[in-house]
């Protein structure tokens, strides 16, 4: 749990420096490295949930606590919290990170936890990426040397100078055995890092050797920029390993996962609401530099569902926000094939995609370095609805001037028309797909709906959300007392006293009684500053799952009035969160009251009678209080 491991890891980064990491690191721009956000009123953003797929942006962030909660499944915390679950780290991981990020030098306590010391040994990723920064510097050194002439050429055929060079990070592995190796060991790094990152291998004699040599080099960059990985691209004859060689899967490099380029287009992505996926890291310069920046490639895999993922959160793809995926492939047998495959994903995106093919059946870099950068932006411009390019492939492999070709093509190209995710659109496709083959309309609809059949079409079966884990909030004593755990939680300098002075008596629903006593056990709310260090001491003290939860929607979700609160909004909100109790003990105090005679039981009919009385002139004082209205 990540309170335990929280308790656990807090004694070797010193606790005034964790709460000083979460203070100076602004969350939304944590967050942004990742995820696409727009704003969601209130001072709040949102976007689509990196930790589970949906069409409609339920991940809410909020700036000014530093916290971030998913209403769709559940998840929730701080920048530290979002780093551990996005990208895998430990605890001590996701600080040093966010520390470097923020320029904060971290100190650290022996095992005993009294004298402080110099930063030990740090986490494995970090470890890991530092050794990849190294490498980058070490390979781009070697592109200068004599050795590298060949790389150095292979750049400048392809219309590519020093500037992208260096822009891209290139560089040359050079023609030895262990130069890199030794390089990297002579700089503190072990034997088992350089093999766990990918770097070095061991031989058939049990040496170390480098794991690239001889080949052009481009360091892979994960979303925020750190370089997990490499390309390296074969350049001589005599080098009988396949043309491209990628960093083979490690903790931190996951082919699936990772786009190239994505570092450097992450922003105009969001920013245009439209990504180029491109097949190579020429190509990718190649867009960039014709400036069409929204281009990536994939690394050493085929384009899949995890990619799709990333872009999706980027483009914030939803209901209300469709974007555009443009594909473009070679015109050859094999691109064709690559474009049916992306087909196959169409319906996983909410937008729309297409697929861009030049005349020429060449690729980016090739058209670029032929033609200029006009023609790169032109066939990006000239893009063609992927659905459209998918059926007339689909039907140019029949004789439509046959019956049999023409029946064979229409069983072929239904199920592509009943794939298409937009329902409205489906019926001119009918129309379109029958005036391609000739048919009349009406075989070609019972095609298409026979093709339906069975599967809920244009619905992804990965975009149903997961049950919320909000607690039921279907009364009135419920919303106010949701309300007044939310100032608590956002507002604990304006709303501490008040709050802390209504008893947790006062509370109903059983998973706000267990906030409420949470809230408490972090030592009130009148003693807390905000922020995400508070949101996490009530976290940790919350002693069930389901409050915990809670917590993390109640500090993003917004406070159900039009501006700021101030005392008064507090006031109200506290008087009305009394209301419903009292109301309901004076209820209950009547019930008694008529049920008792007042001859043979005088002395308790007139302690209730005047306990009544009491009630009623609270609850009097409560409806002045109250008055004005949530």
């Amino acid at each position: 749990m990540y309170a335990e491991e929280v308790a656990e890891m807090a004694g070797r980064i010193r606790d005034e420096d964790i709460a000083l990491v979460r203070e100076r690191t602004s969350i939304a721009e944590v967050i942004s490295d990742t995820v696409t956000l727009k704003s969601a009123g209130g001072g709040n953003l949102k976007g689509l949930c990196p930790f589970h797929d949906e069409k409609s942006p339920s991940f809410n962030v909020s700036p000014a606590r530093n916290v971030w909660y998913c209403f769709g499944c559940g998840a929730g915390g701080d920048a530290i919290k979002f780093l551990m679950d996005a990208e895998h780290l430990s605890f001590v991981e996701s600080v040093e990170r966010l520390a470097a990020r923020a320029g904060i030098q971290l100190r650290y306590v022996e095992d005993d936890r009294s004298t402080p010391r110099a930063r030990p040994q740090q986490g494995q990723r970090q470890r890991l990426v530092a050794a990849h920064a190294a490498a980058v510097e070490f390979y781009r050194a070697q592109l200068t040397t004599a050795g590298a002439r060949p790389a150095r050429e292979f750049l400048a055929q392809r219309g590519f100078d020093r500037a992208a060079a260096d822009r891209y990070g290139c560089g040359f592995a050079p023609d030895a055995w262990d130069l890199l190796t030794k390089h990297l060991r002579q700089q503190g790094f072990t034997h088992d890092e350089l093999v766990t990152g990918g770097l070095s291998r061991p031989s058939r004699s049990g040496t170390l050797i480098d794991r690239f040599r001889r080949r052009l080099m481009w360091p892979i960059r994960d979303l925020t920029g750190d370089v997990i990985g490499f390309g390296a691209r074969k350049l001589f004859a005599d080098d009988d390993g396949p043309k491209y060689l990628n960093t083979p899967e490690t903790p931190i490099y996951k082919k699936s996962h990772v786009l190239y380029g994505i570092d450097q287009a992450k922003r105009e992505i969001a920013k245009q609401g439209k990504v180029v996926v491109v097949e190579g890291y020429t190509d990718v310069m190649a867009c960039h530099l014709a400036d069409v920046p929204t281009a990536v490639a994939t690394c050493g895999t085929a384009f899949g569902s995890d990619h799709i993922g990333v872009l999706r959160r980027l483009l914030l793809d939803t209901d209300a926000v469709a974007g555009e995926i443009i594909f473009t492939f070679d015109g050859d047998a094999a691109g064709q094939k690559a474009a049916l495959r992306a087909f196959e994903d169409d319906q996983r995106f909410v937008g729309r995609t297409f697929i861009a093919v030049s005349p020429d059946n060449m690729d980016p870099c090739e058209l670029r370095l032929a033609k200029g950068d006009l023609a790169v932006r032109d066939l990006v411009a000239r893009r063609e609805p992927l659905v459209d390019f998918a059926l007339r492939h689909m039907i140019n492999r029949y004789d439509l001037d046959t019956v049999d070709g023409r029946v064979e093509a229409m069983r072929r190209a239904a199920p592509l028309v009943a794939k298409i995710k937009d329902r409205e659109k489906r019926p001119e496709y009918v129309r379109k797909l029958a005036g391609d083959l000739g048919m009349e309309i009406e075989p070609v609809q019972r095609a298409v709906l026979a093709a339906g059949n069975g599967q809920p079409a244009g619905d992804a079966p990965a975009s149903r959300r997961p049950a919320p884990a909000t607690p039921a909030v279907d009364s009135p004593q419920s919303m106010v007392e949701r309300e007044a755990l939310k100032l608590a939680l956002q507002e604990p300098v304006l709303a501490g006293p008040m709050f802390d002075a209504v008893e947790a008596t006062e509370y109903r629903h059983p998973v706000h009684v267990a906030v409420r006593a949470a809230i408490a056990a972090a030592g009130g709310a009148s003693a807390a500053t905000g922020g995400a260090v508070w949101i996490e001491q009530v976290r940790d003290a919350c002693e069930d799952l389901a409050a915990s939860a809670l917590v993390g929607e109640l500090a993003v979700e917004p406070l159900r009035i039009d501006g700021e609160p101030d005392p008064r909004y507090v006031s109200i909100t506290m008087a009305r969160l009394q209301w419903g109790s009292v109301t309901a003990r004076i209820k209950d105090l009547k019930s008694k009251v008529q049920r008792i005679n007042p001859v043979s039981n005088k002395d308790e009919y007139f302690a209730l009678f005047g306990e009544l009385l009491s009630l009623e002139q609270h609850a009097r004082a409560l409806r002045e209080q109250a008055a004005g209205g949530l």
